[in-house]
């Protein structure tokens, strides 16, 4: 059949049983705009349509004394595309098997995309969905799945032949706007509240609802949106978002937020703050941070024994030593590393948890970093090291030797090189350096490109080279801070914006350079 006689852009196949579900679904496929900068290119379906209208809902839009099964045929006949909404109703509906096997029959070389609306894939299929080893494409409208959004956006690109990160970026910059539009919306309804007492309460209910709305596009922006941007290195417009969402928060009274906006709050403001520290922007990160901290005591006042948010807390204390640790203030940073593991280890007490355990030692570790620094106190940085690889191995032990639990052992076998250094036990240090090298070993080898794994194997490289020059092995030393350096380079061409890996870099340049001029 010519291009000419098509009438339809999609034919829409359910249960009735799911017919409130379609009716919804039709009204937001055919309501869907396309964005006009796309419209009349040549997409993966042809020409690239401003809507796709119309599309045929069976059983709804035949009238009830038409021959239905000749009906649905011609339907089926003139559509460019067939979307099952997948459910085990549908999977039962001998009507849906029917509309799946004429659609085929009829047109062989058109889309079959799967919606799934309820129950697992092995379920809502219907048998004859992938039958001859085809595979549908396939959206999943599920709240653990795509979601509604997601989901939508996905059979849009199917129909339409869009590439779905162009809508993903669209959807995008459609909920910016409305972000915008819902905080100025809000503030209004505060200043209305301010002078209009007679309505007061319905003011106060309409600004929490708006501020909800709000809340949940400020954490699309801070995640989903935010992976998307750094996946297309546009980390210039996640910035300014995410300093946007900062003078949002500093203006808010924590006790007017509810549990729920205060968690998001916390969560968020870590965010916004790693990725602060990526760009080098200390102090921007140490704000964002307290501010975090500020809100995850909060909330740990209002529970004190609750483990996940002494945990939350315990999170904020670690940040903000962190930031205080790379500025060289070690007073400061040795008090929020002592907070974090008092809260780390009270929150084992409440619940052993693994990820509780590992927490507790990444705090002793912390805590020797710092007693390895002037002043150097090398019995104290033996024992908070002992500490805490003895809590990674406890760790290890309850999950297994997955890659993030051997690459934590790895880290403080190379701190135990270090403490052990410091305490003049060169044994002991090659003890823990082989052990150090065997795990990296087997690390690297499950996953070669992992960046993390790399980044851990640099510095660890790095590491291992300060002992060796402190105890004058010169000749190893710059063979292993050519290795770093040659790795510090690879990681730089892969991500050029990221600012600890150039730090890294210089500092690996340096320190050869320093074990050259010291060995010549």
């Amino acid at each position: 059949m010519d291009e000419g006689q098509r009438r339809y852009a999609a034919f829409l196949s359910y249960s009735h049983k799911d017919a409130a579900a379609a009716r919804a679904l039709h009204r937001r496929l055919e309501s869907y705009r396309i964005p006009r900068r796309l419209v009349g290119r040549e997409g993966e379906r042809g020409p690239i349509p401003a809507r796709l209208t119309p599309i045929f809902r069976d059983r709804e839009e035949l009238p009830a004394a038409g021959d239905l099964s000749e009906r649905v045929r011609t339907a089926l006949a003139v559509s460019d595309a067939l979307v099952i909404l997948c459910s085990p109703a549908a999977a039962a509906s001998q009507w849906v098997a029917k509309e799946i096997d004429t659609f085929r029959t009829l047109h062989p070389d058109r889309p079959i995309i799967a919606a799934i609306l309820d129950g697992e894939p092995a379920d809502a299929f219907p048998l004859n969905l992938a039958a001859g080893g085809i595979e549908p494409l396939a959206a999943d409208l599920r709240p653990g799945g795509d979601g509604k959004r997601l989901g939508l956006l996905k059979l849009v690109a199917g129909l339409s032949g869009v590439h779905l990160d162009a809508l993903v970026q669209r959807d995008a910059q459609r909920r910016l706007r409305r972000v915008t539009a819902v905080t100025a919306a809000a503030v209004a309804a505060m200043l209305a509240m301010a002078i209009l007492t007679a309505v007061a309460l319905t003011a106060r209910a309409e600004a929490q609802r708006q501020r909800a709305e709000a809340e949940g596009l400020v954490e699309f922006m801070l995640t989903d949106l935010r992976t998307k941007l750094k996946g297309v290195k546009r980390l210039d417009i996640s910035t300014a978002v995410n300093h946007r969402v900062f003078r949002h928060y500093a203006s808010q009274n924590l006790r007017e937020l509810t549990d729920d906006a205060l968690e998001r709050r916390a969560r968020l403001l870590h965010l916004i703050g790693e990725d602060d520290l990526d760009l080098g922007k200390e102090d921007r990160a140490l704000s964002e941070f307290r501010e975090a901290a500020r809100t995850t005591a909060e909330l740990l006042l209002k529970d004190p024994d609750n483990p996940d948010r002494i945990f939350a807390q315990s999170q904020s204390e670690y940040w903000v030593g962190a930031v205080d640790y790379n500025r060289k203030n070690f007073a400061a940073a040795k008090s929020a590393f002592e907070r974090y593991r008092t809260l780390a280890e009270h929150a084992i007490v409440r619940s052993p948890k693994a990820e509780w355990i590992r927490e507790a030692g990444f705090a002793a570790g912390n805590l020797c970093v710092i007693a390895l620094e002037p002043p150097r106190d090398a019995v104290a940085a033996l024992r908070l090291c002992s500490v805490a690889l003895k809590r990674m191995e406890q760790a290890q032990r309850l999950t297994g030797p997955t890659p993030a639990a051997v690459e934590a052992v790895l880290n403080r076998h190379l701190w135990m090189m270090k403490a052990w250094n410091a305490n003049g036990r060169w044994d002991q240090v090659l003890y823990h350096k082989a052990r150090q090298e065997e795990l990296m070993a087997a690390l690297l080898k499950s996953d070669p490109d992992n960046v993390d794994y790399r980044d851990i194997w640099m510095r660890a490289q790095f590491g291992i080279s300060e002992i060796e020059l402190e105890n004058g092995h010169v000749s190893e030393a710059q063979e292993r801070l050519g290795e770093a350096r040659r790795m510090a380079a690879a990681l730089r061409s892969h991500d050029s914006s990221n600012e600890n890996w150039k730090q890294w870099e210089l500092r690996i340049r340096r320190a050869s350079a320093k074990a050259h001029a010291n060995h010549s």
